[in-house]
């Protein structure tokens, strides 16, 4: 193709708002041209993933419609218009905007855009419901900087939940397998008559049991590992969604694209049309249709498209009967009962679609546009990629049943639940339920735990407790050389350097056969 490359080619026959010329002179903005809803259809994949990766990548200026001046980070209206967010309070650490670029934090390693996130770039959900924090004692307007929903002062350790920046390393396979679990949850749920109870399972995973009393009320306090809004019911009519929500480390949105809308508003200011409309300006800032329907596509796109984890297995005999012992021991003290090493993705859920059919209002959803499909194992995508085996079936090593658990000691609950409505009581009572953290990748996404507070593996393993208690006791009980084994196992799994092609590779990042056929060490020197 000569001087261009098949991106440049492909992104040239997308369909943007606007002049397809240059930027005017003097015109400060991070994206010059946004996607006109429809062209998302017909364009190129790889063009697609181009200007998603651009939008993921930006520096938003006031010019793009970056900023709130006059709404919080949930969308609603600041409590205090007379104070509005602009100037010195353009931007606040803890109730955003907080950032310029998805990728200021979104960004380990090996700088990936997408990625994961040092401490630094730590979030603080719920924060994002006050206009300003200053902690301002005598500020007693709720929600404004200080007092919240019910006029109480709060502090730094009260007022928000501290995250770890999640990392979306293989979102799209892991988006694909909620759905065929929260699919398979539902058809179950069809099944139950009055009277009658049955056990919800997926894919080996065992969700606790839902019934339907004889009356039509649901159930669900006998169901494992889902959040409250996938519990909430009434009537027969009105069952419990079911839905798997595996974004969010407490289990709260549906998916990628539901958490880009979110993500875009409260800690940019970018506002989407799809959630607040097209030409309107609820936050007051002067830019209308700051980020396109088809430009959300093109972003959820991206980030669904990132590669997936390997394995980084170094050529040393030592540390292979390390690897081999390690993740034996792994699966003998019970840490793979939750941390599930592999899940399948049959019935060609590598096909991709967007949006996702469990959207939330808020979000497009299914039916509002023409469906957009992908293949995720397509080797056009960033690699390595999961491809179907002889069976048609993709296995997704991402070490999670995609469950809530209690893993927190019973002073280390966060101190608000996010899944709950911020005026019930239970809202302030805290958090202690994550979803299983995705290993795949955990070896070189420091830091760890759902607050990202633990620098080392064997540190957050130590601090397991709740209903990981037991797992961490066997792991304290194991020798020294035990131990230090299931740590070099752990140290395997690893985000591989852009443009590497095999999921598994030695510390030269060459492709490498594991496990070694027999189960004995095979060294492979060359």
């Amino acid at each position: 193709m000569g001087k261009h490359t098949r991106s440049q080619v492909a992104l040239g026959l997308l369909i943007f708002v606007g002049s397809a010329v240059s930027q005017p002179l003097g015109q400060e903005r991070a994206v010059a041209r946004h996607l006109i809803d429809g062209s998302e259809l017909t364009s190129p994949l790889t063009a697609l993933i181009v200007h998603g990766r651009a939008l993921f990548d930006a520096n938003w200026t006031e010019e793009d419609g970056g900023g709130r001046p006059f709404t919080k980070g949930t969308g609603r209206p600041l409590s205090d218009r007379s104070l509005p967010l602009t100037g010195s309070r353009a931007f606040n650490r803890i109730s955003a905007p907080d950032a310029n670029s998805c990728a200021g934090c979104h960004n380990a390693p090996y700088g990936i855009s997408g990625g994961a996130g040092d401490i630094v770039a730590n979030v603080f959900v719920m924060g994002q419901r006050f206009d300003f924090v200053t902690f301002d004692p005598t500020d007693k307007l709720p929600t404004r900087g200080a007092a919240d929903e019910e006029g109480e002062v709060t502090g730094l350790a009260t007022m928000a939940n501290q995250r770890a920046t999640t990392g979306l390393f293989g979102g799209g396979y892991l988006e694909m397998l909620a759905r065929q679990i929260t699919e398979d949850l539902q058809a179950i749920r069809i099944t139950i008559k009055p009277g009658q109870t049955k056990e919800l399972v997926s894919k080996g995973i065992h969700f606790g049991k839902l019934t339907l009393t004889k009356n039509g009320a649901w159930d669900t306090s006998k169901v494992e590992g889902l959040g409250r809004l996938s519990l909430l019911s009434t009537i027969s009519s009105n069952p419990p969604s079911l839905v798997i929500r595996p974004w969010h480390q407490a289990s709260n949105v549906v998916s990628i694209r539901e958490f880009s809308n979110n993500a875009f508003n409260q800690h940019h200011g970018m506002q989407s049309t799809e959630r607040f409309g097209i030409d309107t300006d609820p936050d007051g800032d002067g830019v209308k249709n700051e980020l396109t329907r088809a430009d959300m596509t093109a972003v959820s796109v991206f980030q669904a498209a990132i590669q997936v984890p390997g394995r980084v297995i170094p050529r040393n005999r030592d540390v292979e009967e390390a690897i081999l012992l390690g993740e034996k021991l792994f699966d003998r003290i019970g840490c793979a009962s939750c941390h599930i090493p592999r899940l399948p993705l049959d019935r060609k859920g590598w096909i991709y679609s967007e949006p996702n059919p469990y959207n939330p209002p808020g979000n497009l959803r299914m039916g509002e546009t023409k469906t957009l499909y992908f293949d995720l194992s397509s080797d056009e995508l960033p690699a390595p990629r999961l491809k179907p085996d002889s069976s048609g079936v993709v296995w997704v090593e991402a070490y999670t049943d995609f469950k809530l658990h209690d893993i927190c000691a019973p002073d280390d609950a966060e101190p608000l639940d996010m899944n709950q409505s911020v005026w019930s009581k239970k809202f302030k009572e805290g958090n202690r339920r994550f979803l299983t953290r995705r290993l795949w990748g955990a070896a070189n996404m420091p830091n760890h735990f759902h607050n990202g507070m633990y620098t080392t593996m064997r540190r957050a393993i130590l601090e397991h407790a709740g209903e990981a208690l037991e797992s961490r006791k066997s792991f304290e009980a194991l020798s020294k050389g035990e131990r230090d084994s299931l740590i070099e196992f752990l140290k395997t799994l690893q985000v591989l350097p852009p443009g590497t092609k095999d999921r598994i590779v030695d510390e030269n990042f060459h492709a490498r056969l594991w496990p070694p056929a027999d189960n004995k060490v095979i060294s492979e020197r060359k």
